[in-house]
């Protein structure tokens, strides 16, 4: 899908830089030749309009099925958590070790490695870092006690995270690079994120976060009291007139 998306650019690219070459060259045409043709500029302006409201339709048409095969695909993901910083072992039993973790740390009862799904490491085997661990539970209530517990790993080194697509990862870092680490969230696949005025924002793509991003943010209100520089001076208040009904 990305690769569409990036091939409707191209093109949309390549054509609006040879329309208007072809203009710059209709225009530079002689008076003479004008005359004889008197229709072809408007022939050109109207066909270089269709062409673009055609690419224009075409590419909203794509951005909608990619949005939609991206929240068909983080549905498919609803029972699936990222589990980071679990020390890695060779011929490692990974649903064993996860049933320890939450025996161990979160204490959620009826949990057992019949809970487990499937799991696996995430990525290549490197030297110096842990892979994170995929975990599949069997049920999606099961998954969310999990998650919501998560805060009961702190101090172990081990967190969570959702396993999010890629097009939602990347809205989800830069979420955080715009608004910080502490204000910014994933729920069910949606990002959350607080803005500097104090309003919460959920989004799916980055379209979305764009918009929210140079949309005006509202200032709070600040009272300012104009106080004569004498302490002893008393600061006039103004109220509203009453309207006595006769």
């Amino acid at each position: 899908m990305e690769s569409i998306k990036d091939s409707l650019s191209a093109m949309s690219e390549l054509f609006n830089t040879k329309m208007n070459e072809f203009q710059h060259e209709l225009q530079k045409t002689s008076s003479s030749v004008a005359t004889h043709t008197p229709s072809l500029s408007t022939e050109f302006t109207q066909f270089r309009s269709f062409i673009i409201t055609a690419l224009s339709t075409l590419q909203r048409q794509v951005e909608f099925l990619g949005r939609e095969l991206d929240r068909q695909e983080m549905q498919r993901r609803r029972k699936i958590l990222l589990l980071h910083g679990v020390p890695e072992e060779k011929a490692e039993n990974t649903s064993a070790r996860v049933t320890s973790l939450v025996a161990d740390h979160l204490d959620l009862t009826n949990f057992s490695s019949s809970s487990i799904k499937s799991s696996y490491r995430l990525g290549k085997s490197t030297a110096n870092r842990n892979r994170p661990i995929v975990v599949k539970f069997c049920d999606v209530s099961v998954r969310d006690k999990v998650w919501f517990a998560k805060s009961k790993f702190k101090g172990t080194g081990i967190t969570q995270s959702e396993f999010l697509t890629k097009t939602r990862h990347d809205v989800f870092l830069l979420a955080r690079q715009r608004f910080g680490i502490g204000k910014c969230w994933t729920r069910d696949g949606r990002i959350f994120f607080i803005a500097p005025d104090g309003s919460r924002h959920q989004v799916e793509s980055l379209a979305e976060l764009d918009a929210v991003s140079s949309s005006p943010l509202k200032s709070p209100e600040v009272k300012v009291l104009n106080v004569s520089k004498n302490p002893d001076s008393k600061v006039a208040v103004s109220r509203p007139k009453r309207i006595v009904k006769k």
